[in-house]
């Protein structure tokens, strides 16, 4: 996988990030080509060698077109989850780590699903907004369009499963 300058591409579990810089070094006696970019939430600047992007799943923002299929996904899919709380958190935390949009979703949907029949825990309510996080603003980077318009159209999708998203940032203290 090779990107450009400028283009925005996912880190897995961060979230959008912009490519700003290409360079090439020499680790281990061979020149390596690396990436570096900002992830546009927080700022965070990674350096990934070339060698690696498929490792840690660095991958271009989804098409415009797929984002219609992602919240098709949530209106359609099944969400179930363990029972077990360890189990859950553990599944859910490969899920993200993915970097997979319709994984991400899973784990959304799951925990919103989840929260309807019992309190999430401080560790999953986190997570919860993790996912909405990363759903949401790659959607809105990949439909050019503003977060409160996603945020909208998750809302709905998630409304079709007779599920309620939280409000962003709901007090994760019970």
């Amino acid at each position: 996988m090779d990107f450009r300058l400028g283009e925005k591409v996912v880190y897995p579990n961060h979230g959008v990030g912009v490519i700003e810089q290409i360079s090439y070094g020499v680790l281990n006696g061979r020149t390596e080509k690396y990436f570096m970019l900002r992830v546009v939430s927080s700022g965070l600047r990674v350096m990934v060698p070339h060698s690696n992007v498929q490792a840690v799943g660095l991958r271009p923002v989804i098409q415009s077109n797929e984002a219609g299929r992602v919240l098709n996904y949530l209106e359609n899919t099944k969400c179930g989850s363990h029972h077990d709380w360890k189990h859950r958190f553990k599944e859910n935390s490969e899920r993200m780590r993915t970097g997979s949009l319709y994984e991400v979703a899973t784990v959304l949907k799951s925990l919103v699903s989840l929260s309807r029949s019992k309190p999430l825990s401080f560790r999953e309510k986190k997570m919860l907004e993790r996912a909405r996080h990363l759903l949401i603003s790659e959607l809105a980077t990949a439909r050019n369009t503003p977060e409160q318009a996603v945020e909208d159209s998750v809302t709905k999708a998630l409304a079709k499963s007779k599920l309620t998203l939280p409000p962003a940032g709901e007090k994760l203290l019970d």
